[in-house]
């Protein structure tokens, strides 16, 4: 059996790639080229899928003895992952990019150049797990439960379930690098990458401007009854729940609520209004492939490193659902994803709408 092998450069798809190997297949090792460190205005790599990374999964494809290859993907990155990313924000609602790399990169582009090659499986360094019971597959937690990647991977369809395998999903991080070391990779010690890889800096606003050329229009704060707080500094620069960098001086502490490019305002209230109980998700995937026809519970979250909390879910028409948590949550972010749970089963996923 051939088997793909997304190697990032980091130490999870290299031990990926380990572990593979060790199970008998035929493995070549992989990178998917997204830009050019300058284009991101950084001189070295700093962040996953850098030049540097290219460096790394090579020294590593080389000690495992196997194939490797540098894929570029330059143009499908920035129309599906950059372009996506600023829409979202001059639309007032905050994307998930790296959710958008693994669905249509490692899941899309990636899995066509599989086919292509004739592998059977493409292979990551994620933390997650498929299993297989009677001819449907199921995406699974890690069993490592600070390590789950499973919320980043709802889209998953079951054909690519079917060719897809995560050898890391039994594993702690701690071994993963125990198993890096003693076979001598490079990377074995190397930080796990925090950032997005096309913010290496963490300044949003600053790579929108710098790749749109455009302007961002002052605006207005607002309150929910229409008082007038101050002069916003252009909607992109703003998520719900914010508190710093509002430049508002008033009794209270204000939070970002909502924020409407129709009237280029952004809604401040208090820390209480942030919270709800209930929110409403389209473009929904289900892992199974058929969407349920009736009202049912499970847990769900809104955020990567969020705790699933018990809900109740209404599918609707057009791929759309409504959850109703037990308890409200704070800072429903539109544009962000709302993951189902059944245990440690991923029942699906879609993006929140706004509130």
């Amino acid at each position: 059996m051939k088997a793909l092998i997304a190697m990032s450069g980091g130490v999870d798809s290299s031990v990926a790639a380990f572990l593979m190997k060790e199970r008998g297949f035929d493995c070549v090792g992989c990178t998917m080229k997204l830009y050019e460190n300058e284009d991101i205005g950084i001189p070295e790599g700093r962040t996953c899928c850098s030049l540097d990374d290219v460096e790394d999964a090579r020294s590593v494809a080389f000690r495992l003895g196997i194939p490797y290859y540098v894929f570029n993907f330059t143009g499908d990155f920035n129309k599906n992952v950059i372009d996506n990313f600023i829409k979202c924000y001059e639309r007032g609602v905050t994307p998930n990019p790296c959710i958008d790399c693994n669905r249509y990169m490692k899941f899309d582009r990636l899995y066509e150049r599989a086919k292509v090659l004739g592998c059977d499986y493409i292979v990551t360094g994620h933390y997650a797990r498929v299993e297989e019971e009677n001819g449907k597959f199921f995406l699974k937690k890690a069993l490592d439960p600070d390590k789950d990647q499973s919320y980043v991977l709802y889209f998953l369809n079951q054909e690519q379930l079917a060719h897809t395998m995560f050898p890391l999903g039994s594993l702690t991080k701690d071994k993963t690098r125990e198993t890096a070391e003693k076979n001598g990779f490079v990377n074995f010690n190397k930080p796990d990458s925090q950032d997005i890889c096309f913010v290496p800096d963490g300044d949003y606003a600053k790579v929108i401007v710098e790749r749109t050329g455009r302007v961002y229009p002052k605006g207005s704060f607002v309150g929910r009854d229409g008082r007038i707080y101050g002069e916003h500094k252009g909607i992109i620069n703003y998520t719900i729940g914010q508190r710093k960098g509002l430049g508002i001086s008033a009794p209270e502490p204000l939070y970002v609520l909502s924020i409407n490019p129709e009237n280029n305002t952004v809604v401040l209230g208090s820390n209480d209004d942030l919270f709800t109980d209930e929110l409403y998700a389209g473009s929904f995937s289900w892992i199974s492939g058929e969407a349920p026809t009736e009202e049912f519970r499970c847990s769900a979250k809104i955020r990567y490193r969020q705790k699933e909390q018990p809900a109740t879910v209404t599918p609707l028409e057009n791929n759309r659902v409504k959850i109703k948590f037990d308890a409200p949550l704070r800072a429903v972010t539109p544009g962000q994803s709302a993951v189902l749970y059944d245990g440690d089963t991923v029942l699906g996923g879609g993006i929140i709408e706004k509130i």
